[in-house]
């Protein structure tokens, strides 16, 4: 169960009652471009929670219980397990406040939750078509297809 060809991680878990935001501290006896990567990757992480409206009443929900995030007329909207939600921002500004890891922009319209992603369907020409969790079906477009792929590695060995 170890890296490939590498070293273990020590990884250690302090918690501190009354911090606010989690603090990261790398301890490593030099600096290295893998070391420069994980610092990028921590500090592009997001673990804020989303607000949404549900009629007058604000709602503050954890990244994961997201499914997607997607236009409807002039406004946003944030689909759970649970719902649908208002979202008082826009799909530019929810990408900048998301985590980039879990989240990827599938259209000029939606964003969907990776963790979130039950099936992908390949065969049609150009296109990917994604099942998240609950049967809602999702449709990538062209001009999105190659990032999507890139983001879940599936480029690597379809020659592509």
């Amino acid at each position: 169960m170890g890296g490939e060809g590498g070293c273990g991680m020590d990884v250690e878990l302090k918690i501190e009652p009354g911090r606010g935001e989690p603090k990261v501290v790398i301890l490593a006896g030099a600096d290295s471009p893998d070391l420069q990567q994980l610092v990028l990757e921590l500090a592009g992480l997001s673990l804020d929670p989303i607000q949404v409206w549900t009629g007058e009443q604000a709602l503050f929900l954890p990244q994961g219980e997201f499914l997607r995030f997607y236009t409807q007329g002039k406004g946003v909207c944030a689909q759970t397990k649970g719902g649908v939600y208002t979202v008082g921002l826009r799909l530019y500004e929810l990408e900048e406040r998301l985590d980039r890891r879990r989240f990827v922009r599938i259209s000029n319209s939606e964003i969907v939750n990776l963790d979130r992603v039950a099936a992908l369907d390949l065969s049609l020409a150009g296109t990917i078509r994604m099942t998240l969790t609950g049967g809602v079906y999702v449709y990538a477009s062209r001009r999105y297809v190659k990032k999507i792929k890139q983001t879940l590695q599936l480029e690597r060995g379809r020659g592509r």
